[in-house]
């Protein structure tokens, strides 16, 4: 493929455009001639290939391979021990080495016109030439490189929904790029790709099929199975990945022959432990396994009166010898509600079941942990359980797949909120106790910890469906590795190497990222009330799709008023789940946060938000302006037409026109609903049927 001219958006990120610019293209010409890599393992040349193919196609010249030996200027990467002969001493200090750990590394501009790309191994080494090339996509000065990096979350993992028929749960791009017809698929070119779009990023764990496991994908622990598993296996090792399934809680019956999947049978116990080292034969460094259980219809410990700690410690204890790992979500609640009962609370759920637990768990398990108590919808408050566990290792849960938030066809930057979960206060241990210190394991001196999201990428030639949804691929890679980053950074890092470095293009396009989730907010769910689509499926406005269901209540509109009661004086007390001064500020009507108000309480439609406006004028005033906020995105799309490649313009624009017209809809549903159910006439006697 000619990267220079590929109009599909399959190159993502990693498109590595021809340098226009001469001055720029001559400094690093002289710096980039030439390179030498030390090392011939897997990483090493993935490291080489990936430098090669940038430098050529960024600079129009194939670099030159020398030896460690020769002077003069050159790119020189490897680990420090094999590069101990060159005096680096000089300048590594000793201590700064021991900070990197197994992924950190260092770009070091040096007088004699070399850049080092230097770490403790092969893997950090890795990522150090993933960051010069980053540099160099975004214009970045090289001469003066200085440059100190280590990842802030061990874990950073990416879960896939995949189910081997080639479908995707909650998938919007297509379909699978490992499965087709319940088998692997032959060519596994575009998992490499994959593999390479994941480690520029920083990204070191992925699962490969969903955590609703059927009974095909039950049996990817097995022999049947396991060769294929390692050839994909093999791949994301030598990009510094590794690999992890989904497991069916009840596998010792549907595939060992079992009569019982109990945690506490030494009978089931050992059958674990078998297909644990099944396993490692065929890959030595698995990851581990993936777990949902007691949630939606998914077969769990509960079935035998155990506990969750009971069915993860008896996974973990079979994974234990190997250095795997059990992750076992949160998201377990009960999914036959009445909606009458108002006492009954999905978003008290994971709390309820898994603080007793806490301080229960093997070191090798980690909690998986959705953002928010409920199910990543476009606005809710952090999950109380992250901050709650103490004694615990946790993972955070986000999606990067836009489930809630327009499924890819409508462009909903998700970098902004993500930012805000992250630097969320827990009051764990006082001020400054954030999410991504909680996540991490920092927080309470746990080495365990880090970041999943289910991803959002399928067989579609631009991966995402819409392009600009790349942004979320990358933006949470770019997360994981460093939570401190900011949203306009990651964003104009992303733009650049993209789209150019056209200033012009730049400004438009970072503005339609970071206007998009309050626009899209704006127009779908109102002060913190979320799930008013289509049950199922999750696309369009249907203000009761789920309000009378099994799945639960979430708005409770009624003539009077709209809004959950969550608190503990009057309500189903999850507001209380919080540390203070959390739980004080979401207690009360006055001081809980408007974009969060009707989560928490439930008033009246004349109600005065802090802004002034009543909540029903609120709500015709958001949809009425996030509707038009959509039609310009339209207009600012269309104003850089001429520095888009065509292909990539006519991909985007589709999806922004259907965006628009569908953001009108929801406008027309909600309102209309709104003013049938209150009775109250817009403030501006505008057009509400």
């Amino acid at each position: 493929m000619n990267l220079k001219n590929d109009r599909s958006g399959y190159e993502c990120w990693l498109r590595y455009s021809y340098i226009d610019d001469d001055i720029s293209r001559d400094a690093y010409l002289k710096r980039c001639s030439r390179i030498a890599l030390i090392g011939e393992s897997a990483l090493i040349e993935s490291a080489r290939a990936e430098l090669k193919l940038a430098l050529t196609s960024m600079l129009g010249a194939k670099p030159l391979e020398i030896g460690i030996s020769e002077d003069g200027p050159a790119i020189v990467a490897g680990t420090f021990d094999s590069l101990q002969g060159l005096g680096l001493g000089s300048f590594v200090e000793a201590a700064d080495i021991a900070e990197l750990g197994n992924e950190g590394y260092i770009v070091l501009a040096s007088e004699d016109g070399r850049v080092y790309l230097l770490a403790e191994t092969d893997k950090g080494v890795l990522y150090a030439v993933f960051h010069l090339i980053r540099m160099m996509q975004t214009g970045e000065d090289i001469e003066t490189a200085s440059v100190r990096e280590f990842p802030r979350n061990s874990l950073r993992m990416i879960n896939h929904w995949d189910n081997m028929d080639g479908s995707i749960e909650r998938g919007y791009a297509g379909r699978s790029i490992f499965y087709r017809d319940s088998r692997f698929i032959e060519d596994l070119s575009r998992v490499r790709d994959y593999a390479r779009l994941l480690a520029s990023g920083g990204i070191n764990a992925v699962s490969i099929n969903n955590v609703n496991v059927h009974v095909q994908e039950s049996k990817l622990i097995t022999e049947e199975f396991l060769p294929d598993v390692a050839k994909v296996a093999d791949i994301f090792r030598g990009y510094g990945i590794r690999l992890y399934l989904s497991v069916n809680f009840a596998s010792p019956i549907e595939i060992g022959g079992l009569e019982t999947a109990d945690p506490l049978v030494p009978e089931v116990r050992r059958w674990w432990s078998g297909a644990a080292k099944e396993i490692y034969r065929h890959i030595p460094d698995f990851g581990g396994f993936v777990v949902k259980a007691d949630s939606e219809f998914r077969p769990g410990p509960f079935t035998y009166g155990r506990n969750h700690a009971d069915g993860a410690n008896m996974l973990a204890e079979a994974l234990e010898p190997y250095g795997g790992e059990v992750i076992w979500r949160c998201f377990v609640y009960n999914c036959l509600q009445d909606w009458r009962d108002r006492s009954t609370d999905r978003a008290r759920a994971a709390y309820d079941h898994f603080m007793p637990l806490d301080g229960t768990f093997r070191d090798n398990v980690l909690l998986q942990i959705k953002n928010g108590p409920m199910d990543f919808q476009v606005r809710e408050p952090v999950s109380p359980l992250l901050g709650g566990l103490t004694r615990t290792n946790q993972l955070l849960e986000l999606q990067i797949t836009q489930e809630y938030t327009g499924q890819q066809r409508h462009l909903c930057y998700l970098v902004p909120q993500w930012k805000e979960i992250l630097e969320f206060d827990t009051y764990a241990q006082g001020e400054h106790s954030t999410v991504s210190e909680v996540a991490s394991g920092r927080l309470f001196g746990r080495k365990r910890g880090g970041l999943a999201a289910v991803g959002n990428i399928g067989d579609d030639m631009n991966w995402t469906g819409h392009i600009l949804a790349q942004a979320n691929w990358y933006g949470y890679a770019r997360l994981t590795w460093n939570p401190c980053l900011s949203s306009e950074q990651i964003s104009r890092e992303w733009i650049r190497m993209t789209f150019g470095q056209d200033m012009g293009t730049e400004g438009i396009i970072l503005k339609m990222l970071s206007d998009s989730h309050r626009i899209y907010e704006a127009y779908t769910a109102p002060l913190g009330v979320g799930w008013m689509v289509n049950p199922g499926h999750h696309y369009g406005p249907n203000v009761d799709g789920y309000e009378y269901s099994k799945w639960g209540t979430y708005h409770y509109a009624d003539r009077y008023g709209i809004g959950v009661d969550r608190t503990v004086r009057s309500g189903t007390g999850y507001a209380g789940q919080y540390h203070s001064p959390q739980s004080d500020l979401y207690e009360s009507p006055e001081r809980c946060p408007d974009e969060l108000l009707l989560f928490f309480h439930h008033v009246s439609y004349t109600h005065v938000l802090k802004s002034g406006k009543t909540v029903i004028q609120h709500i015709y005033d958001s949809h009425f302006n996030g509707a038009d906020q959509a039609v310009d995105l339209v207009a600012q799309w269309d104003s850089i037409k001429e520095k888009i490649d065509e292909g990539i313009y006519l991909q985007v624009r589709e999806r922004l026109l259907h965006q628009a017209e569908h953001a009108g809809e929801w406008r027309d549903i909600v309102n209309t609903y709104f003013y049938r159910k209150s009775g109250i006439a817009d403030d501006y006697d505008r057009l509400i049927y």
